[in-house]
């Protein structure tokens, strides 16, 4: 069994994920995400816009675990100031459900 860290996102920033533009997802560095995430061995990130449904491919995407980064920076979401953050990496193609990649139109939509 796979162990997959699940994040949920707004629409925007899931519909910039899914575009490509959003390569990086941040959480603000406090004590509950470095429970989750720093020495943590994931297989894959799941991101989902909102709480979808069972089987809902259409608000989740799942990417290949490639570890987390402490970073500072200032972003509109966190407000005016500069916060230290993790940034998990998105990338490295999609993964369907069964933990395959996705090929043909499939893997094109994404």
């Amino acid at each position: 069994m796979s162990k997959v860290l699940v994040l949920r996102l707004e629409g925007r920033y899931f519909r910039e994920i899914q575009a490509g533009v959003k390569t990086l997802e941040y959480r603000l560095r406090s004590d509950y995400w470095r429970k989750r995430l720093v020495g943590r061995d994931y297989d894959l990130i799941e991101v989902t816009l909102g709480y979808p449904k069972a089987g809902d491919s259409e608000r989740s995407m799942r990417f290949p675990w490639r570890g987390v980064v402490e970073q500072v920076i200032q972003h509109p979401h966190f407000g005016a100031d500069f916060v230290e953050v993790f940034a998990i990496p998105l990338g490295g193609g999609v993964v369907t459900n069964d933990g395959t990649r996705p090929t043909g139109l499939a893997a094109m939509s994404r």
